[in-house]
């Protein structure tokens, strides 16, 4: 069976986590300087087009990226010490995680609007 424009698409995640309220600010600033190592993880592991969005007046981040295989990209960043280390230092910013990845609440996607035939956005 021949590959399809969507069977080439990539997959498209996108996540929801909870800040605590009096915690966004200082959540903001550990973003300002992410680690290097843990840019270099998240690339490796399949990471494209990662963005993180906040609702600032309840602390609601909302995660979205791209990549080729949602399963196999979390498995690999499950594995990686560094990882491990940033969600660590991460925790205390949220609501009920001691490691915040692993209460992200993965939202479905149900529609996706492509750009036209013939143009690249």
């Amino acid at each position: 069976m021949p590959a399809t424009a969507r069977d080439s698409e990539p997959e498209r995640v996108c996540f929801l986590l909870q800040l605590k309220a009096d915690r966004v600010g200082d959540y903001l600033e550990a973003h300002t300087t992410v680690w290097p190592e843990m840019l270099e993880a998240l690339h490796g592991a399949g990471y494209r087009n990662y963005s993180l969005f906040l609702r600032p007046e309840d602390g609601l981040v909302v995660g979205y990226f791209e990549t080729a295989d949602a399963d196999a990209t979390s498995a690999a960043m499950a594995s990686n010490a560094v990882n491990d280390r940033w969600q660590s230092t991460m925790a205390e910013y949220f609501v009920a995680a001691d490691h915040p990845d692993r209460t992200e609440q993965r939202l479905t996607e149900y529609f996706h609007l492509t750009a036209p035939e013939g143009t690249s956005s």
